[in-house]
């Protein structure tokens, strides 16, 4: 499914951050940027602390475990934690407690194509995408932890690698907002991102692919491969016009990656529900394809609430940890 959307203007020509994050026009960008993150630090941040209390310190899972203590077992404890060494001396079967290390960065691969400028109501898709990379970024360095950045243009245009503070999730707000790639760039290539980063990134961490994966195929043995070595969290952005098309009329509709154009009649029910039959598909497929690979999956929409979308992508994350560990929810176990 082609990313065939309708257009008012063409994006502006894409603008390359220096080696120290400075650009031209940087004053005004800078200035924006923290507009917009002081925003999200008092709309989105304060009432995600409100509501989680601190489970988003979940989002990142430790490289390694630690030792930290040994105990009698207990029901319900993992039985490949039993320490048969010390059972066969204390003849009372003992567990090993293990602290999680913490130590680990987070990295976002963003997906700047000219497919994601589009957006039907108030926000666009490249919106949400800086807006949920923001949050996660701030909630992540205030504690600490390290987050980078690799930026998909018409290629791997921007590496910004991995620090922590406010000054460093500016920084990458900014390059996020700078990056626009002129439409008639050709065909998102998201296998070329995924690559890159899996050639990057050498330490295990927890990534976020965040795209509209409107791309070539060919992406999924990548993103397969990546999840093996890493925690990898699909994060699908979306528009709701993109699933189904209402009663227009008559619209030109314009390739947003390789400038083609098509008119179409929206008022004809024939063509819309063949629309609606193949988006149906290609969600069908997309979602089979990030199953395959091994990954979470996380969709924001243009229409949706990113504190509701982030508190899914914080719960997501707990269940995984529960269950790498070996353990079951709270409610599962009271079920066994």
């Amino acid at each position: 499914m082609k990313s065939w959307w309708h257009k008012g203007k063409d994006a502006a020509p894409d603008v390359v951050a220096s080696s120290d994050g400075a650009a031209p026009g940087a004053a005004s960008g800078g200035h924006h940027a923290e507009q917009v993150l002081r925003r999200l630090e008092w709309k989105v941040i304060r009432r995600l602390d409100g509501l989680l209390q601190g489970d988003y310190r979940t989002l990142l899972r430790g490289a390694g475990l630690d030792l930290a203590d040994l105990r009698e077992y207990q029901l319900h404890d993992d039985v490949r934690h039993i320490d048969w060494n010390v059972t066969a001396r204390m003849q009372v079967p003992h567990v090993r407690v293990f602290t999680e290390d913490r130590e680990m960065s987070a990295w976002f691969l963003v997906d700047l194509s000219p497919s994601v400028d589009f957006g039907s109501g108030e926000l666009r898709k490249r919106n949400v995408s800086a807006e949920f990379v923001a949050v996660l970024a701030r909630l992540l360095t205030r504690h600490g932890n390290r987050v980078g950045a690799m930026l998909y243009g018409s290629g791997v245009d921007a590496v910004i690698p991995t620090r922590s503070g406010r000054r460093h999730v500016l920084h990458l707000l900014h390059s996020m907002q700078d990056r626009v790639v002129p439409a008639g760039t050709g065909p998102t290539r998201l296998g070329d991102l995924l690559g890159a980063a899996a050639n990057l990134i050498k330490r295990r961490s927890t990534v976020f692919v965040v795209s509209d994966f409107i791309s070539e195929p060919g992406w999924e043995k990548t993103l397969a491969q990546l999840a093996q070595r890493h925690e990898v969290v699909a994060v699908r952005v979306m528009d709701p016009l993109e699933l189904e098309l209402p009663d227009l009329g008559l619209l030109t509709l314009r390739d947003a990656e390789t400038g083609e154009q098509v008119v179409v009649d929206t008022h004809d029910a024939g063509f819309r529900r063949r629309f609606t039959r193949i988006a149906a598909q290609r969600e069908a497929e997309l979602r089979e394809a990030l199953v395959r690979a091994g990954v979470d999956a996380l969709e924001l929409s243009t229409d949706a609430d990113l504190v509701d979308a982030i508190v899914r992508c914080v719960d997501m994350r707990k269940r995984r940890s529960q269950l790498a560990a070996g353990g079951l929810p709270p409610h599962l176990r009271r079920a066994a």
